[in-house]
């Protein structure tokens, strides 16, 4: 029998060997046909604590590993890309702009319009 996986990423690593993995899925209203997301967190064991917050990753079913664990993580699909670089780059770009609209050169050439 096989075991089910599923797709998600991990939201905490605070937890020695646990991580918290949330796994969004599409539903449909019965009624309606409207689709929308839900989402539901697992815990899933993390043995050698590799995987890390923004990791999407597959993670399999178990057996009960403790009160609230009954999933590890199998593999890492997708590496999370350092938040902090992009929002250095983000404010970067910010302050370009912002350095932009204060040129008293390009104030000359609006005046003079």
């Amino acid at each position: 029998m096989s075991k089910h996986q599923l797709t998600g990423i991990i939201i905490s690593d605070k937890m020695v060997k646990t991580v918290v993995v949330k796994v969004e899925r599409i539903k449909e209203h019965p009624k309606y046909r409207r689709r929308f997301k839900i989402h539901k967190k697992y815990k899933a064991h993390n043995e050698n604590e590799e995987y890390k917050v923004g990791d999407e990753v597959v993670i399999e079913e178990t057996k009960p590993l403790s009160k609230d664990k009954r999933w590890k993580v199998i593999k890492k699909i997708l590496k999370h890309q350092d938040v902090q670089t992009s929002s250095k780059k983000e404010k970067m770009l910010e302050d370009q702009d912002v350095k932009s609209e204060h040129d008293p050169t390009r104030n000359n050439i609006e005046s003079s319009r």
